[in-house]
């Protein structure tokens, strides 16, 4: 089964680039302080402490081989080719034909994703269906479910 393309915006590889210093530098270093204070504690078969503190050096492990994988395979939009179009990195404001609250949120790769920021995929629903558009168009959006809706584009930015 071939892997789908990640596709990350310049500042969601910048956001992964400093996780993953701090997950090599500083958390690394707290992480075998905490197991050298439990091998302190004793005898290891019982020790709750130094458990802890190997899974979560375990975990971070995990988390590193993670972010080096999207780094080195991910694409970086470019966003700037794309002057009007809807594309990775834009913030779209969209409104519900007949309706007449907007809705602004920002395409980013899957990666990215965050509901309490407002960033939403390009794969989901709304994402993939608002790429390539400009604004002004009226995009239909089928929802999981199976249910349609339109919308119409108000407003695009970088």
């Amino acid at each position: 089964m071939a892997e789908t393309e990640i596709i990350l915006t310049p500042e969601g590889r910048q956001k992964l680039v400093d996780e993953l210093s701090w997950r090599e530098g500083d958390h690394e270093a707290e992480i075998i302080e905490r197991i050298k204070v439990a091998r302190d504690f004793g005898d290891l078969s019982e020790n709750s402490e130094y458990d802890d503190a190997k899974e979560e050096q375990s975990k971070n492990a995990s988390r590193i081989a993670e972010i080096r994988k999207i780094l080195s395979t991910a694409k970086i939009s470019d966003a700037a080719g794309h002057a009007l179009a809807v594309s990775i990195g834009c913030t779209v404001e969209i409104q519900e034909q007949g309706k007449d609250k907007k809705v602004a949120f920002t395409i980013v790769g899957t990666t990215e994703t965050n509901s309490l920021e407002h960033k939403i995929s390009n794969e989901s629903p709304v994402g993939a269906a608002l790429m390539g558009h400009e604004n002004g168009d009226v995009v239909e959006v089928t929802s999981p479910s199976g249910a349609t809706r339109s919308y119409v584009i108000t407003k695009i930015s970088r």
